[in-house]
């Protein structure tokens, strides 16, 4: 269950990961935080983050082998970057019209995935 709960916790956290780091793009194109100042754009982001890390922290913590979890460092950070690469592409694709994956893009996923086989692989 260790792993479970760390992979949903990496997902949750990687949602508000994207929000904090992209998600001002899309208000800001919706007009809704056109003219505020950069400061006041880091602040909000950074909220946010803050429950990205509260997801993240605990997730890792709970998955890494030193705690009793399953994953070593290494996998939690390759199972790290493919969430973030799929939620990534989904918020992309759903909220900016303008951007599409090409093959490319999916040869990269391809090889991120065989990333994580082969640091699962014994």
């Amino acid at each position: 269950m260790k792993g479970f709960y760390t992979i949903l916790l990496l997902i949750v956290s990687n949602v508000f990961m994207t929000i904090a780091w992209y998600g001002h793009l899309k208000l800001q194109e919706m007009k809704l935080i056109t003219h505020w100042p950069l400061f006041g754009v880091i602040l909000f982001s950074w909220v946010i983050a803050l429950a990205e890390y509260s997801c993240q922290v605990p997730a890792n913590r709970i998955g890494f082998l030193g705690n009793g979890g399953p994953f070593t460092l290494l996998q939690l950070k390759v199972i790290q970057e493919v969430i973030t690469l799929i939620i990534f592409s989904i918020f992309t694709t759903v909220l900016f019209k303008g951007e599409s994956l090409q093959w490319n893009h999916l040869a990269a996923f391809v090889c991120l995935i065989l990333a994580v086989y082969f640091v699962f692989m014994k």
